[in-house]
Order: C-alpha cells, then structure tokens, then sequence
C-alpha cells in the first residue's frame, strides 16, 4: 500500500504588501495633489507641501494619519480660478478707463485755464477738478446785471467760449447751476433769490446749447438761491464769490 506523502503547505510571505499599498497610495495622493494645486498660489502650495512632508517623514500611510486637507483650504482650480481672474481683469479695466477719465478731464481744464489767462480772466472765471467732475465757476457780477436773469454782453461771450470746451468724446454730463448771496432781492419779476439763481442757471445753459456740437439730453440746471454758499456773506468780497454760474461737467466712470 502506498503511503501518502504529506503535502506541506507552502505559505507566502505577503508583508511587503502592506507597504506597497501605502506607498501607492501616496503616490496617488502626491499626483492627486499636484494636478489640484497647478493653479494656486504660493500660501496654499506652502500648506500642501508641509502636509506631504509630514505624511513621508511619519513613515505612516496617508488612511492611517487620517490627515486631509480642509475644504475651506483646498485652493481654487477650473471655473473658480477663471472667475476670479475674470473679476481682476476687469478691475484693471475699470481702474484704466477711470484714469483715463481723470486724465481727459485734466486736459479740458488746462485748455480753458490756458483761454483764462489769455484773456486776463481770473477775476470772472475759474475752474477746479473736484471729486464730482470739473467744475467751472462763472462770477455773476461779469455775466448779470444787479438783479436780472438775463445774460449781459460779457457773459454771452464767455458762455460761446466755455461752450466750446464742453465738447468731448466722449460726452459727459454737464450740468448748469445757479448761485446768490443772501441778500434779500428787491425786484418785481422775482419773489426770492432761489427764482432768481435758477433763471439765471437757465439762460446760461440756453447759450452753451446754441453749440450744435452739445447734446441738449446731457444738460439740466438747478438753482440752489442763497444755501450754498463758498464763503462766509459778512463782505461785499465774500458775497461777490457767492454770486456765480457753475458748470460742472460730470465724470462718465465713479
């Protein structure tokens, strides 16, 4: 009878698996990780790289530290990044038009700076570039006699001539206001210094509109009377700064 030899069971030695596994696995993590961070900043691949360190230093696998990375943490890739570069793009659109804007301005006010002192104008005309616009400031006392409404001969003179620097491209809004002192008006057509500044207000603004170039839809006029003064009314000096036209002509960008 033949005797059954003993069949020994051979046992693998399966250890070096465990590992494998991890070092594939941080493997994967390492790929998965780079992909994510191709297009963040410097702060966030400083955080991912110490996280790396920590899991290969640690000699521990990435399911056993149970390390991950906070979702608030985790830095912006595809639309995300397309948005917000989109948004920084157009910042520094705006940021460009409005410095263009400013310096459009700046040249319109250098220009009739330039008809002022040509034609020895300090005294009626002045200008100044305001958080608001380009402010030009017409003295009444050149433009209207004492008490009326309507433009004197020197007024429509310089009304023709600061029309022609209204013109732009392209075009602002302009708008025309009218200004007194607070010294009570004696006359029959007007009830109060408030008519009276609007009035005015009104009929400089009809002779800047006789420049075909002007569009009409981009005026308005407003009379603010007495309640807006730029200097105390206790001199005749003071209340003569009061007296004034203002043209303003308004940035087309913030």
């Amino acid at each position: 009878m033949r005797k059954k030899k003993k069949q020994k069971e051979e046992h693998v030695d399966e250890s070096w698996l465990v590992p494998y596994a991890d070092l594939l696995t941080l493997l994967l993590a390492l790929f998965i990780v780079l992909f994510a961070i191709s297009k963040v900043d410097q702060q966030k691949f400083d955080e991912l790289a110490n996280v790396m360190r920590g899991e290969f230093a640690s000699g521990k696998g990435i399911m056993e530290s149970g390390t991950t990375i906070a979702p608030e943490e985790q830095p912006l890739v595809g639309e995300e990044q397309d948005e917000k570069t989109e948004e920084d793009q157009q910042k520094e659109t705006d940021e460009e038009k409005k410095r263009a804007e400013i310096e459009q301005l700046s040249q319109v006010q250098e220009k009739i700076n330039g008809y002022i002192r040509e034609n020895e104008l300090t005294e009626a005309l002045e200008t100044k570039l305001t958080e608001e616009g380009l402010l030009i400031s017409i003295m009444n006392d050149v433009s209207f006699d004492s008490g009326s409404a309507e433009v004197s001969g020197n007024g429509q003179k310089i009304a023709k001539e600061v029309s022609n620097f209204l013109y732009t491209n392209p075009p602002h809004e302009i708008t025309v206001s009218g200004h007194t002192d607070n010294q009570p008006i004696r006359s029959s057509e007007f009830k109060s210094n408030w008519e009276l500044s609007v009035m005015r207000a009104v009929n400089f603004m009809r002779l800047l509109l006789e420049n075909d170039d002007l569009d009409a839809k981009l005026f308005s006029a407003k009379g603010y009377g007495e309640f807006e003064p730029i200097a105390p009314n206790d001199t005749a000096k003071n209340r003569e700064k009061n007296r004034r036209v203002e043209v303003l002509i308004l940035p087309n960008y913030d």
